[in-house]
Order: C-alpha cells, then structure tokens, then sequence
C-alpha cells in the first residue's frame, strides 16, 4: 500500500474507534436521561433521525469522505491524504463555546472517560499521520 494510502487507512481506522466510543456514550446517555434503547434496529434509526445523536453525522461524513478517496481509481495524493488528516484534527478539537460537533465532542469528554481514552489514543494516531 503506497504511503498516501496507509496513512488515510489508519487515519479512518482511528476515526472508526472514536466513533464508536461516542456512539456507545452517547447511547448510554440516552438511555438515562430519554429511554432504554431495546434493539440496534432502534439504536440505527435514532442515530439517523434522532436530534440527539446529530452531531456523530460530521464525523460519520469525514470516515465516508475518506472512503470514497481511497477508493478512488486515480489513486491517494500526498496532498489528498493531508488535506484529510488536518481536516480530522480541526474536528477533533474540542470546543467548550464551539458549535456542532466540537461542543458536543467537549461535552462528551467532560462526562464520560472513555471518551478521554479514546481522543487520547486518537491524538496518538493523528501524531503519527504527519
């Protein structure tokens, strides 16, 4: 796998992991503040449609976004692979008086430690991606 390519494969693979941390605490919030979620059918419809759970689109769009370039047929630019990476660390900088998924993501680190593990180790990834 060319370099371009490897490093936006553990970019989105990184990306992946913290998704599915704030799924899970978002998921666990949910169900103590709202309603216990009884299957994953609901859990999917709730992520799509449900206000609560809006701002993981962001994210969700940037791991597609990288997707759709690495399967490009042209291949991974340098440039491309960059452009991806710092765009994944202006996301990931929590915001306190930010909006979208920056507040939502300080919120999220403020309540919930495995949230803090998983940027720890997204951080890692994103130091290693330069």
């Amino acid at each position: 796998m060319e370099p371009a390519s490897q490093r936006l494969t553990d970019l989105r693979n990184g990306l992946l992991r913290i998704h599915k941390t704030l799924l899970d605490s978002e998921q666990a919030s949910y169900e103590r503040d709202v309603q216990r979620i009884a299957t994953r059918s609901e859990l999917l419809g709730l992520v799509l449609n449900d206000p609560w759970f809006a701002y993981l689109h962001e994210l969700s769009e940037l791991v597609v976004l990288i997707d759709e370039t690495l399967e490009s047929k042209d291949g991974v630019s340098t440039e491309e692979a960059s452009r991806l990476i710092v765009q994944a660390r202006d996301l990931l900088t929590p915001a306190e008086q930010g909006m979208g998924f920056r507040k939502h993501y300080f919120e999220a680190l403020q309540r919930d430690p495995d949230v803090v593990i998983g940027h720890g180790e997204m951080m890692r990834v994103l130091s290693s991606l330069v």
